[in-house]
């Protein structure tokens, strides 16, 4: 039974700008709904996630979230037009900004309740690393993936790769930025968990999802906790803390690539930007 969003029993916000939300019984849904730009992630779009999963994480009847994309993709990463018609801020300004885009994709990964999302399409960049940092991620058939920053200068916000698989492997996503990794090689990476006939993702994760629900809430959240912690341990939020001044200082630098892919999508549009940038690559 699906519904609106609700806080301890009582109806929640009626509306995001970017998302819906809904309930499945004790599932959360969140869909990010921006599907004509493949579900971009600008600022409003964040605020609209974190009062959704404040809603969520405040009522006592939702037990696991699920994350989904409308329409063709789960997410393209963080928008790009807008970042072309920014100003430049510099890194006294970026920085703040870049914390703030960190902290809210590793929300759903310290979010007390299980999170899973439900990929299908692509989920490229900033979506690639939503995807990740949730507990469990379910992938249609079609996925692809892809961390394609270096490509055009650009800084990895949450560079969470090297602690999902190895070390080869992370390099080798980060250093040749290919944005169509399958999912079947997604899966054998461990960067997700199951690989579903296309266009089961909701259907397969909202399964996992109720089966989820029926554990104890308390043995489940201190559960996840522990697994967490265990990363902690390792340096986990050292690290990503120190990839995101690596990243800041590759945004404030005036790298070439970067410069002449925003001159483009300014220009031309975010399509054409895309095909300079990977053009650069055919013969290589």
């Amino acid at each position: 039974m699906s519904g609106p969003a609700r806080m301890n029993g009582t109806a929640g916000p009626p509306q995001y700008e970017t998302i819906e939300v809904e309930t499945r019984g004790p599932v959360g849904l969140i869909t990010l709904n921006r599907p004509n730009c493949l579900n971009a992630i600008n600022e409003q779009m964040l605020t609209d996630l974190g009062a959704a999963l404040d809603a969520i994480e405040a009522d006592d009847e939702l037990r696991v979230v699920v994350l989904q994309g409308a329409g063709r993709s789960f997410c393209a990463g963080f928008d790009l037009k807008d970042e072309a018609e920014a100003t430049d801020p510099g890194l006294v300004k970026l920085m703040p900004s870049m914390e703030h885009d960190l902290a809210s994709i590793m929300r759903l990964w310290h979010f007390p309740k299980p999170t899973i999302a439900a990929a299908h399409g692509y989920a490229i960049a900033g979506g690639c690393e939503l995807a990740l940092a949730c507990d469990l991620t379910v992938a249609s058939e079609g996925f692809k993936l892809g961390e394609p920053d270096l490509r055009f200068g650009a800084g990895i916000v949450a560079l969470l790769l090297p602690w999902l698989t190895g070390p080869k492997q992370a390099k080798e996503l980060y250093m040749i930025g290919d944005d169509r990794i399958s999912a079947q090689r997604c899966l054998e990476m461990g960067l997700i968990n199951r690989v579903v006939p296309e266009g089961d993702h909701l259907k397969i994760a909202l399964e996992m999802a109720h089966k989820i629900a029926v554990i104890d809430t308390f043995s489940m959240s201190v559960t996840k906790k522990a697994i967490n912690h265990s990363y902690e341990i390792m340096g986990m939020s050292q690290a990503l803390d120190a990839a995101l001044d690596s990243a800041c200082l590759i945004e404030a630098a005036v790298v070439p690539e970067r410069e002449e892919f925003m001159k483009i999508v300014r220009r031309d549009g975010l399509k054409a930007a895309i095909a300079w940038r990977d053009g650069r690559f055919k013969d290589s």
